[in-house]
């Protein structure tokens, strides 16, 4: 099977489904591969906090035009995987310079699978967009092409608990894997000041009580197909053994009060007014810690407030850690170095993400009382041998794709400039250099320049909700916003 997952998560998501008891566990660029049984797929998609979807391959072939494309899915017995009465729907990736258009690839999957049904049993399956039984998947990298039977459905990153959400909200799934790549597990309490819709708080919240994110799911895609076991997936979907009391507390602040109320109603549609609290505070109010804690954050980027507010803010962060969060790791996710640079505090890690198309850093930041040279003198430990390691293979995995990213473009670049060359004949060359060393002449220092740049799952999603709000009157004071 396959684990599709964001660039810079593929080590958490191998560790996930390692912890789920998958074989095989092979990492690749947004993808991690591995074996496992169908018990195993249920709880991929049940369980895995990082992944984005699941997919269970059904065929590999090499195709070198349409027709091939046409010919290999047409070879498939369909009427296996796509019952009478059923509809379904293909979606399309497309790395190749023979299939320049995903949308071509999809047409000829779907007239293949259709001109079969026709000509077995006289009828034609329809086509859904918005809810088909079966979903396929086609990956087309050169010649190498991959069709799949997509297991989830809708992306695992809508978890199910989001009521709303703030401009341009956290993916869950990249929240989740910010949160485990910090190593926290629920060991201390846990702060995002600038809480937004509260993905992160929510986010922290299920991995300290160690609660899968699937609880929320309304329905999966393997949930339609024809060898679905009803009983199997009930099983792993009641089995709560894993979950484990959470000792500690969550913490989200906002300045804005809209997104306070969003991300309180956000919790509470996840059952997790117990574990989390949501306040109004601005973080240039923050008064620090009377225990040790973790903070974990996504401060705005700037492309809905000035540049000089922006650097202003990213300058408070960096005085608010330093002066009221002087014990615990501090980590912040942004894209310019001109923000980290504000911040103003020496990095312990730095970990390349990306959030939607932008090419973010991760950094981390531990706070400590005193000076450098005195904590270190102390036995103090900025950065550990095993995050230089993983911090120097990250490095170099991305510089192999900027690399490889580089080559790409200048193979492009040349073939632009070949296509659009125009040759001279010798005459005109000889004349045209005549005429430039006469002016070069004049002027000796003057050189061109070139520039390069059991129950129902509804009934059982209300009874937990309720179970975790039911007579809460758990409230933590901290800092001027715990009310």
């Amino acid at each position: 099977m396959v684990a599709k997952t964001f660039m810079g998560l593929e080590d958490i998501l191998a560790e996930e489904l390692t912890a789920l008891g998958a074989k095989d566990v092979v990492k690749g660029c947004r993808v991690v591969t591995f074996r496992g049984d169908k018990a195993l797929m249920y709880r991929a998609n049940f369980a895995l906090r990082t992944a984005i979807r699941v997919l269970k391959p059904i065929k590999h072939f090499i195709a070198k035009s349409a027709d091939e494309v046409y010919d290999k899915i047409k070879e498939i017995d369909w009427q296996e995987y796509i019952g009478e009465g059923k509809t379904f729907t293909v979606d399309s990736v497309v790395y190749s310079e023979t299939f320049s258009n995903s949308r071509f690839v999809t047409y000829k999957v779907k007239d293949a699978i259709v001109d079969q049904f026709r000509e077995r049993t006289g009828q034609r399956p329809n086509i859904s967009v918005s809810d088909p039984d079966v979903r396929l998947n086609v990956h087309i990298h050169g010649e190498e092409a991959t069709l799949s039977l997509d297991s989830s459905g809708e992306s695992l990153h809508r978890r199910g608990y989001r009521q709303e959400a703030v401009e341009a909200p956290l993916n869950e799934v990249l929240a989740a894997g910010m949160i485990l790549m910090t190593g926290w597990r629920g060991e201390t309490d846990f702060i995002d000041p600038m809480c937004g819709s509260g993905t992160l708080p929510i986010e922290a919240a299920l991995i300290a009580c160690n609660i899968a994110p699937g609880v929320f799911r309304k329905e999966y895609a393997f949930e339609k197909w024809a060898d679905f076991d009803a009983d199997l997936f009930d099983e792993i979907y009641n089995d709560d053994s894993q979950e484990k009391e959470f000792e500690h507390h969550v913490y989200g602040y906002d300045i804005d009060f809209k997104a306070v109320n969003i991300a309180t109603a956000n919790v509470k549609a996840a059952g997790l007014t117990k574990h989390v609290t949501i306040a109004q505070q601005d973080f240039k109010d923050f008064q620090g810690t009377k225990e040790p804690a973790i903070i974990v954050t996504n401060p705005p980027y700037g492309e809905r407030i000035s540049t000089h507010n922006l650097l202003e803010t990213y300058k408070m962060i960096g005085e608010r850690l330093k002066h009221a969060f002087k014990e615990g790791d501090a980590w912040v996710l942004s894209y310019k170095e001109e923000c980290f640079q504000q911040i103003g505090l020496k990095t312990s890690v730095k970990v390349p993400l990306y959030n939607g198309s932008l090419e973010c850093e991760f950094r981390k930041y531990q706070m400590f009382s005193g000076k450098l040279k005195e904590f270190r003198e102390e036995g103090g430990i900025v950065k550990t041998e095993e995050e230089k390691r993983q911090m120097a293979e990250k490095r170099r995995s991305w510089k192999k794709r900027e690399y490889e990213k580089q080559q790409e473009e200048l193979i492009n670049n040349e073939e632009a400039d070949i296509l659009n060359f125009n040759f001279t004949s010798l005459e005109k060359e000889r004349a045209k250099r005549k005429k430039d060393e006469g002016r070069w002449s004049k002027d000796k220092g003057q050189r061109d320049r070139f520039e390069g740049r059991g129950r129902t799952r509804a009934e059982r999603q209300n009874e937990r909700k309720n179970f975790f709000n039911r007579n809460n009157t758990h409230g933590h004071g901290y800092g001027k916003g715990g009310e």
